[in-house]
Parts: structure tokens; C-alpha cells; sequence
């Protein structure tokens, strides 16, 4: 067994090599047996072969697929299933290529559906090969401040396969001593949400015994980390521009908004026109929704959204959505589990007040109660918002307004064209997973309540 561990980074390369032979295995023989117009005489073959390996293993990596005991089981055969049906769309062009002429669809289906079953078994194998040789670690947790502290565990706990979060430490209601005294006892230390020099002199000692930590970042650690290293004579210093997109990221994102928006209008535009029937036909209210939200640099905009809710359901006051809201129609239920709702934002795009690929566009009563809690939260607007992006994709509705802004910031930060096509490319995972639909939880803004009220408070003093 010992031999095993030392080995497990190699036997979980091979298992993974395992389960792209099993999808390109299924993929070959179907090419062979039904498609015979689309093979080569010579090693042309190897091509095809090489480039369905790769298809699927980019699009395997893109959504995570490979991230076995990371993501749940069920999120690795679903990104595995994607990868499968994406790789397979793209060979089937390929092979019409080749052929000249479009080739049957139905025998690649049925591959697919094999292909996915064989993917599936082979990831759950892997999936209990990897926590055989990977146990829980046993985790101590530090945090400043309780109520973030037990969130944190309550969150880390429920992935027991990968945590075991054995102890909870206040860094206020301890010293130094203690704590290094905790951390000894472990293999791993996760920091919340505590003093900087305290922080500091912990990830020092975690660093000098060897010991694993998981920090949960702030504003300025998402600066720093996403900063330059340069040289100033014999000193090396980080250097962070702070100065968002430049003029030239900017022009091309604005083209590519303006090609993606118009594909996606015309692309969409049978399903936009099911559902504004379906709309009308539910309740007889109108079609479409609009409300004010904000985007770069504070601008007000009408977002275009499908109805989902019944009509006037803001008559008492603006509410978030929640889980079980009897003011979501059933033509609304069904829109809001596809995400077919957000559709109509394409014109948003269009005009030009969103982009493909942004934060989430807030609104402007919650941009003013996160800014008073959070008056970081303002630095969102430095790009447009946007119909998809890190906080849509890796957040739920019920995600903290401050791991929202963390999530948007490494965005900015980290901005690339080709970020932003692997952004779009991920959005495709999301529409079916009930997580990233769930509704809006109190508890998720009781922070930035209490903060608020703290504030206000400290004013009228």
C-alpha cells in the first residue's frame, strides 16, 4: 500500500488516460462499422484518431472533467457526458468532411450513448481508486470571526471524502502558541478571515512544518496574487496595474460581443419565440421583463429579460427569488431551470450595456446595500456586466455578495480573450445543473445586513 501512495499522481494519470482510450475506443469502432465512406487509405487515419484525443481532451479539461475527487461524481460524469457530446458534434463534421457529403447522424448517436455509459463506469471506478489512495485530510480551521469560521466549516464538511475538519480555532480568543500547538496536531490548516500578521506568521509556520493550507483570500490578496514581478536593481518588487482592461482588450471584447450577440439572436430565435408564447398564452401579462440594473461605471440600463414571475409580483416591495416562490409561474419555472429567461439579453449585449462576459448585473438597491457592507463592491463596474461569467458560473443565486465580488475581481484581474471563450464554453455546463439555479437563501446576506446596520448605527452616533 505504501508503494501505492508513492505511486497514486501515476496511477491517477493512467486511470485518466483510461477513460480517454474508453470514449476514442467507442468513437473508432463506429467510424469503422458505419462510416467507411469517411476512413483513409493510409495513415490519414492516425489523424482523425489523434484529433478526436484531443477534442475531447480539451473540452474533458475545460469543464473539469479531469478533476476527479475535486468536483462530486455526479459533476464528473456530467462533464464527461458534455465532453463526449461536444467531441462527437465536432467528429461528425469532420468525418462529413472527409466524406464530402454529410454522413448519417444516427449510428454516431448511438455511439454517444455507449460512450457516455462506458465514460461513466470508468469514472466512478476512478473516482474510488482516487479516495483509496487520497484519505481526508484532517483539518484545523482558524478563523477571526465565528459565524464566516463555521460557515466555512459547514461548507468544507460536506465534502467529508476530502475534509475532515477536526477543530475550530478563534485567532482572538487564542495565542500563537495555541495555535501552532493545534496545528501540529494536523495535516492541514484552513485561515478565515483573520489578522494580516497573524496570517502571515501562520502560513510561515504551516510553510516551515510542511504542513497544507487553504486560505480564503480577500480583495487585496486577489491584487497581489494577479500582479507582475519585476526587478528594481538588486530587489525584487510586485508590481499591480490596477488599471483594468486596456483599450485594445476592450475593442476586441466589443467585437466579439457584437458577432456572438447577432449568432445568438438568430441561433435562438425559434426557442425566444416558444417561449414569449408560452408566456402570453400562461397568464396573458406581457412578455418580457424589465428592470433597472447597473453596469460599467455605475451606468443604469434596462435589462431584457422573459417573464418568469407573475405579473406585478414586485407590487409589495422588490424581493429576490427563493427557492419554492409561489410568484414563478409554471411557464417561469421551466425558463428559469434552462436559463432560458436570460435570452432576451442578447439585445443588451447588442446595444452595447452588457457583454457576453461579465460580472452579474446587480440591482441598483443591492449594489448600494453590498457597497455599504462591502464598499469594494464597486470595483465590479470597472468592465461591463455580463450575460455569463466566474461568479454565474462558479456562484449560486444564494452565494455571498463578498465571494460574488472576489469571484468577479479575479475576472477582472485576470482578463484574456481566451478566458473569456473558455467562460462561454463552461456556460453550457451550468444550464442543466440544478445548483447554479437554487434561489435566493436570507442567510447568504445576513452579513451584509448585520455590516449595514453596523454602519448605520456607527452614523447616528
Amino acid at each position: 500500500m505504501n508503494l501505492l501512495i508513492k505511486l497514486r499522481k501515476s496511477m491517477m494519470l493512467f486511470v485518466k488516460i483510461m477513460i480517454v482510450v474508453a470514449a476514442t475506443a467507442g468513437f473508432t469502432e463506429t467510424w469503422n462499422v458505419s462510416y467507411v465512406e469517411s476512413l483513409f487509405s493510409n495513415r490519414g487515419n492516425y489523424v482523425v484518431i489523434f484529433s478526436y484525443i484531443l477534442i475531447f481532451s480539451v473540452f474533458s479539461s475545460l469543464y473539469g472533467a479531469f478533476n476527479i475527487g475535486v468536483y462530486r461524481i455526479h459533476e464528473i460524469i456530467y462533464s464527461f457526458s458534455l465532453a463526449v457530446v461536444f467531441t462527437n458534434i465536432i467528429m461528425y463534421l469532420e468525418l462529413s468532411l472527409i466524406a464530402r457529403n454529410l454522413v448519417r447522424v444516427m449510428p454516431l448517436l448511438i455511439s454517444v450513448v455507449y460512450q457516455i455509459a462506458a465514460v461513466a463506469l470508468c469514472a466512478m471506478c476512478a473516482n474510488v481508486i482516487y479516495f483509496k489512495l487520497y484519505a481526508a485530510r484532517k483539518v484545523v480551521a482558524i478563523f477571526g470571526d465565528d459565524a464566516a469560521g463555521f460557515e466555512l466549516i459547514k461548507k468544507m464538511s460536506r465534502i467529508a471524502d476530502r475534509f475532515h475538519i477536526e477543530s475550530g480555532l478563534n485567532a482572538n480568543q487564542s495565542s500563537m502558541e495555541q495555535i501552532k500547538k493545534q496545528i501540529d496536531k494536523y495535516e492541514a490548516v484552513v485561515i478565515c478571515d483573520i489578522d494580516k500578521n497573524m496570517q502571515k506568521e501562520i502560513i510561515s509556520y504551516c510553510y516551515t512544518k510542511q504542513k497544507r493550507a487553504y486560505l480564503l483570500p480577500d480583495i487585496t490578496d486577489i491584487i497581489i496574487d494577479n500582479s507582475y514581478g519585476i526587478q528594481i536593481s538588486d530587489t525584487p518588487v510586485l508590481m499591480s496595474r490596477n488599471r483594468g482592461l486596456t483599450p485594445e482588450q476592450r475593442a476586441v471584447k466589443r467585437i466579439m460581443d457584437i458577432v456572438l450577440s447577432l449568432i445568438g439572436i438568430v441561433l435562438t430565435s425559434p426557442i425566444m419565440l416558444v417561449c414569449a408564447v408560452a408566456i402570453k398564452i400562461n397568464d396573458g401579462g406581457p412578455v418580457f421583463f424589465k428592470q433597472n440594473r447597473i453596469t460599467k461605471g455605475g451606468k443604469i440600463f434596462n435589462i431584457l429579460k422573459f417573464r418568469s414571475m407573475i405579473v406585478d409580483a414586485d407590487k409589495d416591495g422588490a424581493k429576490k427569488a427563493v427557492n419554492d416562490d409561489d410568484r414563478i409561474t409554471k411557464v417561469g419555472r421551466v425558463i428559469r431551470a434552462c436559463r432560458v429567461d436570460e435570452l432576451p439579453q442578447l439585445f443588451n449585449i447588442l446595444k452595447g450595456d452588457m457583454s457576453m462576459v461579465g460580472p452579474r448585473p446587480e440591482r441598483i438597491e443591492n449594489v448600494y446595500e453590498y457597497t455599504n457592507a462591502y464598499p469594494e463592491f464597486e470595483l465590479r463596474h470597472r468592465v461591463k456586466a455580463g450575460l455569463t461569467g466566474f461568479a454565474q458560473l462558479y456562484g449560486k443565486y444564494n452565494t455571498t455578495p463578498e465571494d460574488k465580488l472576489n469571484m468577479d475581481l479575479t475576472y477582472i484581474e485576470t482578463y484574456t480573450l481566451l478566458q473569456d471563450i473558455k467562460l462561454l464554453i463552461l456556460t453550457f455546463k451550468i444550464l442543466f445543473m440544478k445548483e447554479s439555479t437554487e434561489g435566493f437563501d436570507e442567510s447568504a446576506n445576513k452579513n451584509v445586513k448585520s455590516s449595514s446596520s453596523k454602519k448605520e448605527t456607527e452614523e447616528i452616533k
